[in-house]
């Protein structure tokens, strides 16, 4: 009897380990594995706010409901050169430093109109930084790209055909003038 005790116990324990290094995770790490790039918590969630305010919710979900931060992230790391990522995250920094400067807040504490007006405002700017309009752009194709094709979009808005267009039979055709 004490052997089976014994087992169970070495196997309550195996499981223990196993789920060990789940829960010791750092808390201002990024949620999702990175190869090339080390991203934070707190940018993670202010690329999340971003591309909310890019595509926000209404009758749809919105971009942060679908991880689409997390597939600008995703992409970024494996898609992009050093120099571009580099640049990525200098106009990362950049965006909270000219929302400091606009509003005296950080983009995360900023309503949502004068997060349009901030991001419609660098959109717009001809004179930004080439870091805050690389960061502008890829944040806004990848949020796109991410939207269109994530499982949502693909099931729920665009309904897909086996053969383009279908047969009509009954379709009348006109004699072409010659």
């Amino acid at each position: 009897m004490e052997r089976r005790l014994a087992i169970k116990q070495i196997l309550f324990m195996a499981g223990g380990m196993a789920l060990l290094p789940s829960c010791l995770r750092d808390s201002g790490k990024s949620s999702i594995a990175l190869n090339n790039i080390d991203v934070s918590l707190d940018q993670e969630n202010l690329l999340a706010d971003i591309s909310e305010t890019i595509i926000p919710e209404t009758t749809t979900p919105g971009a942060k409901s679908l991880n689409l931060h997390l597939f600008t992230l995703k992409m970024l790391d494996d898609c992009y050169e050093k120099e571009e990522q580099e640049r990525f995250f200098e106009g990362l920094d950049a965006l909270q430093d000219r929302s400091e400067a606009q509003f005296s807040k950080s983009f995360q504490k900023l309503t949502v109109p004068e997060r349009e007006q901030l991001l419609v405002g660098i959109e717009k700017d001809e004179q930004a930084s080439p870091a805050i309009r690389k960061f502008y752009d890829i944040m806004k194709s990848k949020t796109i790209e991410g939207y269109m094709s994530s499982k949502y979009v693909m099931t729920n808005l665009i309904v897909w055909e086996l053969v383009p267009g279908r047969y009509n039979p009954y379709y009348r055709v006109n004699k072409l003038n010659t």
